[in-house]
């Protein structure tokens, strides 16, 4: 799996952030849009690489089993979401 958008997608959704900021009274800009922007374009960027390495990662440890299972199996899916769900677990560890 590959969560990838182009940098067109990931542009959008980063001026409809802005914009919704932009339509809230209640926030104040202390840096130009531009730079907010950006800001929320490397935010965007930073979940998507996150999520590529818990896939990643959660693939792997199914690779490791002793017993092949086979991509796209009810097992592997199975597999896959404990083994991805531990790893946001981790994640929120670290994190507290």
């Amino acid at each position: 799996m590959n969560s990838r958008l182009s940098r067109e997608k990931i542009n959008f959704l980063a001026r409809l952030i802005l914009n919704a900021l932009f339509e809230n009274d209640e926030v104040e800009f202390l840096d130009e849009p531009n730079e907010i922007r950006l800001s929320i374009v490397k935010s965007i960027e930073d979940e998507l690489k996150l999520y590529d390495l818990l896939n990643q990662k959660s693939a792997e440890k199914i690779r490791s089993q002793k017993k092949s299972i086979e991509e796209g199996s009810r097992e592997w899916e199975i597999l896959y979401r404990k083994y991805y769900n531990e790893e946001i677990s981790k994640l929120g560890k670290i994190w507290k």
